[in-house]
């Protein structure tokens, strides 16, 4: 049975980026009930050579976007990458819901073997559309998603399992 690239990708990022969206609310809350400015959240990071919750947040919603919008043959929203307070991520993760939701299955469905060009550096990069979802994106995705959970987790958030899995 061929794969749904569709079932495969949006449904996924959404998820995940509401689930997101959830756990900046909870960073909200936190960060107000203990009187900690939103700042040290939004350029806290897990190590000194890795991005901060900001950049964790935007490169999620970019790969998502970005992979929807080459599966589906059309442009992808640019964003500026200047957020810098936990309305202004939220915000972001809004609009790339809203642009994920807007693409259909029949836009993605049968992208499998579409060609997939990314310029990287000083060369190009070629890969078929189901390479490119399964075995990029994926992981990048859930990298990022997974490292901007960890930075809250790790500075204090209540967070736990349940809210980086569900979004309820």
């Amino acid at each position: 049975m061929p794969i749904s690239m569709y079932q495969a990708s949006i449904p996924h990022f959404v998820l995940m980026l509401g689930n997101l969206s959830s756990i900046l609310d909870k960073t909200s809350a936190h960060a107000e009930a203990k009187k900690i400015d939103q700042s040290v959240f939004i350029n806290a990071r897990l190590a000194p050579d890795m991005y901060p919750l900001s950049r964790q947040i935007q490169i999620s919603a970019d790969m998502a976007k970005a992979c929807v919008a080459r599966l589906a043959g059309i442009e992808a929203p640019r964003y500026e990458d200047n957020e810098t307070t936990l309305a202004e991520l939220q915000a972001r993760i809004t609009k790339t819901i809203a642009f994920l939701q807007s693409v259909d299955s029949d836009q993605i469905d049968g992208s499998e073997d579409r060609t997939v060009t990314i310029k990287m550096h000083d060369k190009e990069v070629v890969y078929t559309g189901q390479h490119y979802l399964l075995e990029i994106i994926i992981p990048h995705f859930y990298f990022h998603a997974t490292t901007a959970y960890g930075i809250l987790r790790h500075h204090g958030v209540d967070i736990g399992k349940s809210d980086y899995i569900n979004n309820e």
